[in-house]
């Protein structure tokens, strides 16, 4: 397998997660999006159609969106599985998720706040309150389904799952913008949990071969 990637791409770094957990030998091949070569002619005809990262390739299955790509590893690789099988269970896990994949990362990735920036003409306190703004919105809502479910060290239970998967990055992405986060405990303590954890570890951006400071 192959995966196209950003080392400091939450996307990809919730794939490459999945991979480390599911203990999947793989090829990483950088995209740096920072200049735009998920927006090259070839990439976007050839690999990833959506000219974004991540993209994996199975042999001549090629496929982009984390939340997709990680379902078909547990379709193809089930151990451990990360999306649930039992009806609550799996329904809690992208529920969870979801917040993070669909409410959370959207409106704070890299071409929302180019856009802020290029187009709209914002300042650098603007973009970042309009940034810390909606992290703390989402984070809010994990936090409360967080202490709903109340199941153990991970999000849901003794192992990590397509939730850890996604809020990791997100946490991770959070502290690296200077966002405060003193507010969600539950969510910090996960995210020290997985800073002990070797798939996490293997995952994480320092560790990507295309890693920069």
């Amino acid at each position: 397998m192959q995966l196209y990637s950003f080392f400091n791409s939450s996307t990809s770094y919730r794939v490459r997660i999945a991979l480390a957990l599911k203990g999947l030998a793989h090829e990483t091949l950088p995209i740096n999006i920072r200049v735009g070569e998920h927006r090259a002619a070839d990439y976007v005809a050839n690999t990833n159609p959506s000219a974004s990262v991540p993209a994996l390739v199975d042999n001549d299955f090629r496929l982009g969106q984390s939340i997709a790509i990680i379902d078909y590893l547990d379709q193809t690789h089930p151990e451990p599985r990360l999306i649930p099988l039992e009806a609550h269970m799996r329904a809690r896990v992208l529920e969870l998720a979801m917040l993070v994949a669909c409410d959370m990362h959207p409106v704070n990735n890299v071409r929302v706040l180019r856009y802020l920036d290029a187009e709209l003409n914002v300042t650098p306190q603007q973009k970042r309150t309009w940034y810390q703004h909606w992290i703390a919105e989402g984070m809010a809502g994990v936090e409360r389904l967080l202490d709903r479910s109340n199941s153990g060290p991970w999000c849901f239970g003794e192992q990590p799952t397509l939730a850890d998967a996604c809020l990791v990055p997100q946490v991770a992405n959070a502290l690296r913008m200077d966002c405060d986060l003193s507010a969600f405990p539950r969510s910090l303590a996960i995210y020290s949990l997985a800073a002990e954890h070797p798939a996490f570890l293997q995952a994480s951006p320092a560790k990507q071969p295309d890693y920069v400071e």
